[in-house]
């Protein structure tokens, strides 16, 4: 992949999304959508994002009993997505039906801990141990699942990549120094997750509501 920064074009009108997409879709090599973006404007949304000739990353998070997730995956081949998020806490059960339901081409990685979650989050959920600790259990029940990789934060990819060599690992949270973390909690730069061994880059705020959104992705680029 020559840029693997996808930005995340969370924004709830559809028009503003297309523009935004536009301007800087020669500087990122990818689109995330997430829940919000799917819920307000479903299939359409994001065929006329896909009309942009980038690549669909569906950021769905799918959570739920194995047959439900595995028809949810078929119901999105039409998007032909390149990457589609299920969350590692389904169990291997649901993540194995989630990639034989997927189609040809689409990775599936897993979600394994969320970036605006922190130790005590976690504790609070009755998980014991740290952020790392959880990460590395679920990364390690994703590969046994027989998934293309996971989601995760900076902080832990590096750890990730040594433990499996041909994972695909998703990164987002990221923020350029001097960028706020708003309601993240476990961040580093793109430069960093890049060379920790991230596949790819979610980037979305410090360029979707910089004053100057071409000028912040080339701004990301350069770093890599």
């Amino acid at each position: 992949m020559s840029n693997p920064v996808y930005l995340a074009l969370d924004l709830p009108q559809l028009d503003a999304a297309k523009a935004l997409a536009s301007k800087v879709k020669a500087h990122v090599g990818g689109v995330k959508l997430g829940l919000e973006f799917f819920c307000a404007h479903g299939h359409h949304g994001v065929h006329e994002i896909a009309h942009l000739g980038l690549p669909i990353f569906l950021d769905l998070k799918l959570h739920d009993i194995p047959n439900t997730v595995a028809g949810a995956m078929q119901a999105i081949h039409v998007l032909e997505p390149a990457i589609v998020t299920v969350h590692a806490s389904g169990g291997r059960a649901m993540m194995e039906d989630a990639k034989a339901a997927a189609s040809n081409g689409t990775k599936v990685v897993a979600v394994t801990m969320l970036t605006s979650m922190d130790n005590r989050d976690l504790e609070r959920t009755g998980v014991k141990g740290g952020a790392h600790d959880q990460v590395m259990r679920l990364a390690e029940l994703a590969e046994a699942a027989g998934l293309d990789g996971i989601v995760c934060s900076g902080q832990e990819v590096g750890a990730v990549h040594r433990q499996w060599k041909d994972g695909f690992f998703v990164v987002p949270g990221l923020r350029l120094p001097g960028n706020g973390a708003g309601d993240q909690k476990r961040v580093v730069t793109p430069r960093q997750a890049r060379d920790d061994g991230a596949s790819v880059l979610v980037i979305g705020r410090p360029i979707s509501r910089a004053d100057d959104p071409v000028a912040a992705a080339i701004a990301v680029e350069a770093t890599l």
